[in-house]
């Protein structure tokens, strides 16, 4: 079932009385939920719209690339996301904001993140972020973002090839990363046999997460 989207706003005092009962049930909760899961894909679904047509090289990552590989195997076990992550390349920026503005898209650089929002001031949360290809994130990652080349394509969807996905994964090993690479690992797309395929402290990193999956 799909819900018309609606602006939602921070209600502080919702937050304040979680902690005594659940003031959303019923329908009105399932509402809710449904609603958070078609804001992202209608943010996905626009982003891709606007970009494909343009020729600019992209593949899209983070969460949704992750909830694509995971489906191949396993419906059920795909995680619900709130990101929509951009792979380009540095010097395609500029024109990717030329074209995103034409479509009503603000630009936005907070916290040294490049970032697309449809209202100037809508939440940062609720942004399609923007990941560079071929740069390094921080100073103690192992190696740079991969390319948006090669790409896998389905579903209208651009997004990179599984092994340089987990790549990607393993090399920023932020907490929700490691919790994608575990979502990979527990349907089966990831097992020992991948331990190999990527340098000692990106396959040792893999290693740890296949033997201690609660830790």
């Amino acid at each position: 079932m799909r819900y018309p989207l609606l602006q939602c706003s921070f209600d502080i005092t919702a937050v304040k009385q979680m902690d005594s009962a659940l003031t959303v049930v019923g329908d009105q909760l399932w509402k809710r939920i449904g609603e958070s899961m078609d804001r992202v894909e209608l943010r996905l679904r626009k982003v891709i719209a606007i970009l494909e047509p343009s020729g600019i090289p992209f593949a899209i990552v983070g969460g949704n690339a992750v909830r694509i590989w995971v489906a191949q195997v396993d419906p059920g076990a795909v995680r619900a996301t709130n990101d929509v992550d951009v792979l380009i390349r540095p010097e395609n920026l500029e024109q990717v904001k030329q074209v995103m503005a034409e479509h009503g898209y603000h630009y936005r650089k907070a916290g040294g993140l490049d970032m697309f929002l449809e209202g100037k001031d809508d939440s940062v949360r609720y942004a399609i972020h923007v990941v560079l290809a071929n740069q390094m994130v921080k100073e103690k990652d192992y190696e740079s973002n991969p390319d948006v080349e090669p790409s896998e394509y389905g579903d209208g969807i651009r997004t990179l090839p599984l092994e340089r996905l987990v790549r990607m994964k393993l090399n920023s090993f932020r907490l929700k990363d490691r919790v994608h690479l575990l979502d990979m690992i527990e349907v089966g797309l990831l097992n020992n046999g991948w331990i190999t395929r990527f340098p000692e402290p990106l396959g040792e990193r893999l290693r740890l997460l296949i033997e201690n999956p609660d830790q």
